[in-house]
């Protein structure tokens, strides 16, 4: 007897009529449920013709936080879209950008996400795992007019932060191996250069340049594919695949800014 499967159903083996084919693109929308108890909808998009997926999903503080996954140049951009403070001389919104490395296995293929349906659509989703925070010190700036030579998705995804895009050294010796032009990075000011450099939540200045933080978490995306088994009139054994695993993670990105004043939700409570 063959498992129940799960409310999002891979659906390889008997395609709905119009489902995509070979070079397909797609949406999901997904209610999930945030850490304070709200319930938002996350969407996910993916593009197997461009190998790439990308998932987007307010915060509680209105937030905007996308996460774009380049399988075929090994490239994930993070982009958060920050509701500014006017009232202490911020503009509408901030942007930033985090771009590293995609590992393989973090989460499913793109052409994978495009065949995913989901069975009740209502339904309000938690991860099945919780994977653990990543603290990344972001301390290598990347050129927007350049970064196209990294991923062509850094010229949309980006736009709007194109003086606040941050990489890891440990990924640029990766991506440099692979051929990728080191003229687009710059390497930032750390506490090593400037031995009066705080960390922004302790800096009481508020145009004093500081080391900001900045946390965010992906609350729901499929991180693997689940498969089953069959067995056909000769009783031989095969599995396939009908399902995915859903994860949960978060991240903590600290890096340079010019002022605290780029930093005002780092603060100490």
């Amino acid at each position: 007897r063959l498992p129940a499967l799960p409310a999002l159903l891979w659906l390889a083996l008997a395609p709905l009529p119009g489902a995509p084919g070979p070079a397909a693109r797609a949406e999901l929308r997904v209610r999930v449920r945030l850490p304070g108890g709200q319930v938002a909808e996350e969407s996910l998009q993916a593009d197997s013709g461009s190998d790439c997926i990308s998932l987007e999903l307010r915060k509680a503080d209105g937030a905007l936080i996308t996460l774009t996954a380049d399988f075929r140049q090994e490239v994930k951009i993070f982009r958060a879209l920050i509701l500014g403070e006017l009232e202490r001389g911020q503009s509408q919104f901030q942007a930033l950008c985090f771009v590293t490395r995609l590992h393989r296995n973090e989460i499913i293929p793109s052409e994978s996400m495009a065949k995913l349906r989901q069975k009740n659509p209502r339904t309000v989703r938690q991860a099945e795992e919780v994977r653990g925070l990543e603290h990344l010190s972001m301390d290598v700036a990347v050129n927007f007019s350049k970064g196209a030579q990294l991923s062509s998705h850094i010229h949309n995804v980006c736009a709007e932060a194109k003086e606040a895009i941050y990489t890891r050294e440990d990924d640029v010796k990766f991506w440099l191996e692979k051929g990728v032009d080191g003229s687009m990075f710059e390497v930032l000011p750390q506490t090593s250069d400037l031995p009066d450099l705080q960390r922004c939540r302790l800096c009481a200045d508020r145009w004093k340049p500081c080391i900001c933080s900045y946390s965010l978490s992906i609350e729901w995306y499929p991180c693997m594919l689940k498969y089953c088994k069959s067995r056909d009139a000769t009783g031989k054994v095969s599995s396939y695949k009908c399902g995915i695993r859903s994860c949960q993670k978060g991240y903590t990105f600290d890096y340079y800014v010019p002022q605290k004043q780029l930093c005002l939700w780092d603060e100490e409570t």
